[in-house]
């Protein structure tokens, strides 16, 4: 999972790469234009947790003929979704870029990015819905094999559309969000061979999609929740744009580098996490609970250790990894200040994330959203009344945040263990 993880995180950070060498306004430009991400993780969340908790539930439970039936209704669902979303983000990309653009030509440049960008994220919808559905069953290896095709195949792809290497055609920041769409459209068409042996434990079956608004209830029941949490994101990264605007297109691009590198060095827990889910919800299905609750410490435990190094290198490394990307040094300034302040939040980042995983494993995913909502109202409101004074630093925004991150930790692991206490009741009810 962790490999899978890598390599789909380095989609983006091969796009800033490469885009770094267009210019400031270009890389602010692909920066702003990435908070699309944060919709659509909340949209496939939203289908991904649902379809993964009920196949590994029906899994844990020997239920194979329901995990086929979760599948086939997660595709249908996927389908739908990822439709609305391709058309209204369409329609919505001109009046997205001119609302969070520093300037005039960082817009006329994620305009660009965006028309090549949105279907990328659109085709998103069948591969998570697909990579979820197996990773219910507890089947990892086919997302890594083809993320880590896909990517070997957008880093090869992108300098060839951004510069016109070899062609002549230099497509700019356009070039760049084609190869991502290039690769991925290949990667749909992949996965989707990995359900057609007679062998597979889950298949298409034309036969049952049909639509089943039960079971479409029931897998939003569980993944809205989950998606909300990346919604709320995509407001807080909304926020920060818009009131990052006076500072100029240079503090955006620190900003939007540091937070891909924050995704990247958080690649270890969203693997722990992706992992945690489905081998919690077997045993949750599987109705051991002894097994669920060690899941969580071996998960809590590896995850602080791997973000107390990761917190320690990003402290130390700051300013060079901020160069890799772009040589400004305005852009260079504002991003190793976020690093070195929001490094401090690692470690509980990192427990959150597990146990934000065992709610969805259990089924339950509103203790999660009711922590990220909390989280996001503490910095949202303190960063609007103080972006009213003249004397406003972004990293003031930074500190409030990781203090948010310390609350949502505490409320976090409080309401884990009020729901191993009402839900991991097995034995009980066994000898009742």
């Amino acid at each position: 999972m962790l490999v899978s993880m890598v390599f789909q995180t380095l989609y983006v950070l091969v796009d800033l790469y490469w885009v770094g060498r267009l210019g400031t306004d270009a890389v602010a430009a692909v920066a702003l234009s990435g908070n699309l991400m944060f919709i659509v993780l909340a949209a496939t969340q939203m289908l991904g947790v649902g379809t993964t908790t009920l196949v590994s539930h029906a899994t844990g439970g020997r239920d194979r003929a329901r995990a086929n039936l979760i599948f086939n209704q997660s595709q249908v669902l996927s389908l739908v979704v990822g439709a609305l979303f391709l058309a209204i983000a369409m329609a919505t990309r001109g009046a997205y870029a001119t609302a969070l653009s520093a300037d005039e030509p960082t817009r006329q440049l994620a305009a660009d990015y965006l028309l090549w960008f949105i279907p990328a994220l659109a085709l998103q919808f069948g591969l998570i819905a697909m990579g979820s559905a197996l990773r219910g069953t507890g089947n990892f290896r086919p997302g890594m094999i083809v993320q880590t095709a896909t990517v070997i195949l957008n880093i090869v792809l992108a300098p060839i559309l951004i510069f016109g290497w070899g062609t002549g055609v230099a497509l700019g920041v356009a070039g760049a969000a084609l190869s991502t769409l290039i690769a991925i459209a290949i990667g749909v068409v992949w996965m989707t061979f990995y359900f057609a042996p007679a062998d597979a434990y889950v298949r298409f079956s034309v036969a049952e999609w049909k639509p089943r608004f039960d079971l479409w209830r029931d897998m939003l029941k569980i993944g809205l929740p989950a998606g909300a949490e990346f919604a709320l994101m995509a407001v807080y990264l909304m926020l920060i744009y818009v009131v990052s605007r006076p500072f100029g297109a240079a503090a955006q691009a620190g900003f939007g580098i540091g937070m891909r590198i924050i995704q990247a060095c958080f690649l270890p827990v969203v693997a722990l996490g992706f992992a945690v889910g489905p081998v919690a919800g077997q045993n949750f299905g599987a109705r051991q609970a002894a097994r669920v609750r060690e899941t969580f410490r071996t998960a809590a435990g590896l995850a602080a250790g791997a973000m107390l190094l990761l917190a320690t290198m990003t402290w130390l490394m700051a300013n060079p990894m901020i160069r890799v990307f772009s040589s400004d040094p305005q852009v260079i300034a504002v991003g190793e200040e976020y690093l070195h302040i929001v490094a401090w939040n690692f470690v509980a980042s990192g427990i959150v994330f597990v146990s934000s995983s065992m709610f969805q494993a259990m089924g339950n995913t509103m203790p999660s959203l009711i922590t990220s909502a909390t989280r996001i109202v503490l910095v949202a409101v303190p960063t609007l009344l103080l972006a009213q004074s003249p004397a406003f630093a972004l990293r003031w925004i930074w500190y409030i945040s990781v203090a948010a991150v310390a609350v949502q930790l505490v409320m976090n692991l409080w309401l884990l263990k009020r729901e191993f206490r009402l839900r991991l009741t097995f034995a009980e009810a066994a000898a009742a």
